[in-house]
């Protein structure tokens, strides 16, 4: 299954955001483990490594940067696109912008923490921990 993995799972997790830590680490572990194609999208990569760097350390952001690097398939819109993602009915562009990567790549799911405001994306918003309870067994 792949998903698109929003910004705010993976700062759940590199800045062990309570209460939200456990569920978002559950999601990345599956992708780790190779159980979910997590898809990031690229222009989030330089967001989560300023972000973690100015609220940690710039060695923390390099090491988030390596781990997203390594299990994640890192993606970018092309023009057409993101002119796709422009015409969204979404208020947030950042978000047409995950919501119009998660419907090019295929996407089950967009697992965010920011659900509402992905009520118009052509590909289900889901929280983590929602998602975690909607799996069947093995996962």
């Amino acid at each position: 299954m792949t998903v698109v993995v929003d910004i705010n799972v993976l700062l759940d997790v590199f800045q062990n955001r309570q209460p939200h830590y456990e569920a978002s680490a559950r999601v990345l572990s599956l992708v780790c483990e190779g159980r979910l194609k997590g898809v990031f999208p690229s222009h989030g990569v330089t967001t989560l490594f300023y972000l973690i760097a100015k609220y940690g350390t710039h060695s923390d952001a390099m090491g988030a940067v390596d781990r997203v690097l390594s299990f994640f398939e890192v993606r970018c819109l092309d023009k057409n696109g993101w002119l796709f993602a422009r015409r969204l009915p979404m208020a947030d562009f950042e978000d047409a912008v995950v919501a119009g990567l998660a419907a090019e790549e295929g996407a089950s799911f967009i697992i965010t923490r920011n659900v509402f405001d992905f009520s118009n994306a052509p590909v289900q918003a889901i929280n983590p921990a929602n998602f975690l309870s909607g799996l069947p067994a093995p996962f």
